[in-house]
């Protein structure tokens, strides 16, 4: 269903927010290719006969919202444990996911991504980490999924090795050997990831968590994906539980065991973060390690509330993600705009976080956890042409700020969504998969891994 990208397409009329640079009230945008070619002021200077022109009067254009951090294959597992903490809704779910097979990664995956590109999402990653022997290539068959819903994608080949005999969390009839782990790993980076500018497809090395991955994979990971030149990523920090965890088992808090394996870094970025002393805040910024901060998910599990405030004032990179759909049930990523700003005000007063900063968050803060600054998250000429467009009518237009009027009440609709010029998203509907299709793709995935009449 995708078409091909026209050579030029010029959005005019809308109101303008780069992030990076001023706004412009009344503006431009000239896209060739895949790339921003112009943005200014009024209207386009020149406009080819054969260019495709998209009114934006009434509309809002931002940069595509950016995912830091997900759990595709959860869409299959939603409502499991709705009550507990993390250790407790991770323990009824291992089995659960046991199941699954990559007929359910290929369901839950197009349904997810349909369901981000809906909320402006044009760049996502995904950390998948469980992969149960003899039901197929997992990991190819999210990488399909999000060819078809037609996002960036940032897959994290991820790992547990460490189970329940070794003092780990989940039981060992999920756990992988770390040879095994190593190199499917290694595998999965040869054989998808492209570092070439404007890039749809990169790989990241993923062991899951300090309390289901062995200091020597995280060490190990580590080496390996330095010396493949792709990044890492990990939980870090999520719960009180896992406070208590790291300093039973190793002695010291997440993030000191973290930086003791050399999981600190500007090519690092971690999820969630929320537990987090003032000596971790000054070493991410130091260090320039990510956060991904999730905050519907840290509240549905009762995780906390991050420092990203702190964190943002030290200037460490911070992106937003919606996390897995088990433990954030149908988060919208642009929804997440208005829970990380109010979040942070409820704890540290109403200038805590801005409806701009935390619109940045969510695009070149997530571009710059993910290593893509340069390409994605501001509209620059020169940079990747993935825009979002939100009518900001009807009851929005009661507003006069309209980055006020995006990031404070009800999402506003979604006009059109480009990936690289590329339209995904037209009218609130997809034109890339048929939404229905992705629905019943999620559907069917849950179905399939509540039966488990495949296994």
């Amino acid at each position: 269903m995708r078409d091909p990208a026209p050579r030029r397409v010029v959005v005019e009329n809308a109101h303008i927010v780069p992030v990076r640079g001023e706004e412009i009230p009344s503006g431009h945008l000239v896209i060739e290719g895949d790339r921003i070619a112009a943005i200014g002021p009024g209207p386009a200077p020149y406009v080819p006969e054969e260019a495709e022109r998209i009114d934006g009067s009434g509309c809002l254009a931002t940069p595509g919202l950016v995912n830091t951090h997900h759990h595709l294959y959860q869409w299959a597992a939603q409502g499991v444990t709705p009550d507990g903490t993390l250790f407790e809704w991770l323990v009824a779910s291992y089995r659960l996911w046991a199941r699954m097979d990559a007929e359910v990664v290929s369901g839950a995956a197009t349904a997810g991504l349909a369901w981000l590109a809906l909320s402006g999402c044009t760049t996502s990653s995904d950390h998948h980490y469980i992969f149960p022997k003899g039901r197929g290539d997992l990991f190819e068959a999210e990488i399909e999924a999000a060819r078809a819903v037609g996002l960036r994608f940032h897959p994290c080949r991820g790992s547990m090795d460490r189970g329940a005999s070794r003092g780990g969390l989940p039981p060992d009839e999920v756990v992988e050997d770390i040879d095994e782990i190593l190199g499917a790993t290694e595998e999965a980076v040869r054989k998808y990831h492209d570092p070439s500018f404007g890039s749809m497809l990169r790989v990241a090395v993923a062991p899951c968590s300090p309390f289901s991955v062995s200091g020597e994979l995280m060490t190990r990971s580590a080496e390996l994906a330095r010396s493949l030149g792709v990044r890492l990523h990990t939980h870090g920090a999520e719960t009180a539980d896992e406070d208590e965890h790291c300093v039973e088992q190793f002695g010291v808090l997440p993030v000191d065991y973290l930086d003791r394996l050399g999981w600190l870094g500007p090519d690092v970025w971690l999820a969630h973060c929320v537990h987090l002393t003032d000596k971790d805040v000054r070493r991410f910024a130091e260090t320039g390690t990510g956060v991904a901060h999730c905050p519907s998910s840290n509240g549905r599990l009762g995780a906390g509330i991050a420092r990203i405030s702190d964190l943002l004032a030290a200037g460490a990179p911070v992106g937003l993600g919606v996390d897995g759909a088990a433990s954030s049930e149908m988060t919208p990523l642009a929804g997440e705009i208005r829970m990380a700003m109010l979040m942070q005000r409820a704890r540290y007063g109403p200038r805590a976080l801005t409806a701009r900063q935390a619109l940045e968050t969510a695009t070149l803060g997530g571009a710059r956890c993910l290593g893509r600054e340069a390409e994605i998250g501001s509209l620059e000429p020169g940079k990747l042409a993935d825009v979002a467009l939100w009518r900001l009518g009807g009851f929005h237009a009661a507003i006069d700020d309209p980055v006020v009027a995006f990031a404070y009440g009800a999402t506003p609709p979604l006009a059109r969504l480009l990936v690289g010029g590329r339209t995904v998203v037209d009218g609130g509907e997809l034109r890339t998969v048929p939404g229905d299709a992705a629905a019943r793709a999620g559907a069917d995935a849950h179905r399939r891994l509540r039966t488990g009449d495949h296994v």
